[in-house]
């Protein structure tokens, strides 16, 4: 049995699904869901119709429905996520082919699962498979079978067979206030959980906007105290993948890159990968044209809404996010909020419940400035800033002037070369003895 306050409320969570429960799972996860209860002398757990030996992960995709031609368009798809060259997608089928699947431990702590969900939800199976099967998902509570202290022991297990060998997702936040009383496990408080982890993990990614810095139960002053991943573990490795919730493709895109180049991907100051994180949705958006041409939704149903122009006045904090939202887009692909009709709400961003909010007005607090600053005082003033600089620019352009007209008067008493150089200008030249003068 599972505890956890989520801001306000107190909710109970079973870590195992009945028949009728897993039955409701889609058709690629019933693999996943359909766990042995008793370890095997291995800590990995047996999984319904696949070996978990370390033959490499091509194998063990081919003999799951999964066609090679699937498996080389899922490695140029990440080649693409990672922004590196097309070239790159066969480095990565040969990388992704002949490594072992790496063990995996996930974690829930002040959570809606939300990122579970997208982890294990895909329209195409045969996509959703290869992400599956890139990872050996040895500890999680809402897809493994067992329960109690066998679910403990498989975790346990895991943490001594594979020291710094395994890789940590924390998916919530960890209430810190009351001794960490308001999310435990067995009896035991999630943030000593998550330190336990964590220590001897080869990485830990903190999927998600809560376990990035605390979330919606940090938002308006929680009760809880939750606090993100990296508040946690200090001086470990690190990945953050925020938003709400966290893309998949991304949460991929990592492990790959670690099976690929042996080391996980350049991270910005806040810990999200640059390929990620590292551009602003604004420069992104196909909505972008419509925002260069002033053609913005007013209201929503309007003209301008059917049409698809620039969600900015109706709260989009697309230029104040950094997201990789409108390339990698959702449900395999397919579209992103915006696509949809909806402006972003800055979810992949610090603190975005309070700073990001109300959503549906346009940047009424910028970030950096006092909380009574908004988005249009901000700019009046860079407006005058800007106007008061081309009047300087103006009066020291005029003085100058005025300075080298004085310096050709002046010289103009003098001879022609010396009110060249006063002019800048070079000497004109001598007329040629006998020539014409």
């Amino acid at each position: 049995m599972r505890e956890c306050a989520f801001a306000h409320r107190r909710y109970k969570r079973h870590a195992t699904f009945g028949t009728a429960g897993t039955s409701m799972l889609p058709r690629h996860t019933l693999r996943y869901a359909e766990r042995t209860t008793t370890p095997r002398s291995s800590p990995r757990m047996t999984v319904v119709g696949m070996k978990l030996t370390d033959e490499g992960i091509l194998s063990q995709v081919l003999g799951s429905r999964v066609s090679r031609r699937t498996f080389l368009k899922f490695s140029a798809g990440m080649a693409a996520t990672l922004a590196l060259p097309a070239a790159y997608g066969a480095r990565i089928a040969r990388a992704v082919e002949g490594a072992p699947r790496i063990p995996v431990i996930w974690l829930e702590g002040q959570d809606c699962a939300g990122n579970t969900e997208g982890f294990l939800r895909a329209s195409h199976p045969s996509v959703a498979e290869i992400v599956l099967d890139t990872l050996s998902v040895d500890y999680h509570e809402t897809i493994m079978a067992a329960a109690g202290d066998a679910a403990e022991a498989s975790r346990k297990a895991t943490m001594d067979a594979y020291p710094n060998g395994y890789i940590l997702v924390v998916e919530g936040s960890i209430p810190l206030n009351d001794d960490g009383v308001y999310c435990t496990v067995g009896g035991r408080t999630f943030e000593s959980m998550v330190r336990e982890a964590g220590e001897n993990a080869l990485a830990t990614i903190a999927v998600g906007s809560c376990a990035f810095d605390g979330g919606l139960p940090m938002a308006g002053g929680g009760p809880t105290g939750a606090v993100g991943v990296r508040d946690l573990l200090p001086g470990k490795t690190v990945i953050n993948l925020p938003g709400c919730p966290m893309n998949v493709q991304n949460l991929t895109a990592t492990i790959v890159h670690y099976l690929t180049f042996k080391e996980f991907p350049a991270t910005d100051a806040l810990g999200r990968p640059l390929f990620a994180y590292g551009q602003l949705i604004h420069d992104q958006c196909e909505r972008r044209a419509h925002y260069e041409s002033g053609e913005y939704v007013l209201a929503w149903g309007d003209e301008g809404a059917r049409k698809g122009w620039c969600l900015y006045k109706m709260g989009c904090k697309g230029p104040e996010t950094y997201a990789n939202c409108p390339t990698a887009r959702f449900n395999d692909s397919t579209s992103w909020p915006v696509k949809a009709g909806h402006g972003c709400v800055g979810c992949t961003m610090p603190n975005f419940w309070d700073q990001m909010s109300p959503f549906y007005q346009r940047l009424p607090v910028v970030p950096g400035f006092a909380n009574d600053v908004t988005a249009d005082q901000v700019g009046l003033g860079l407006l005058g800033a800007v106007t008061g600089l081309t009047a300087v620019h103006a009066g020291a352009s005029y003085v100058r002037s005025r300075r080298q007209r004085n310096q050709v008067v002046a010289a103009s008493v003098a001879t022609p070369a010396a009110a060249a150089t006063a002019l800048d200008e070079p000497e004109p030249p001598a007329a040629e003895e006998g020539g014409e003068q």
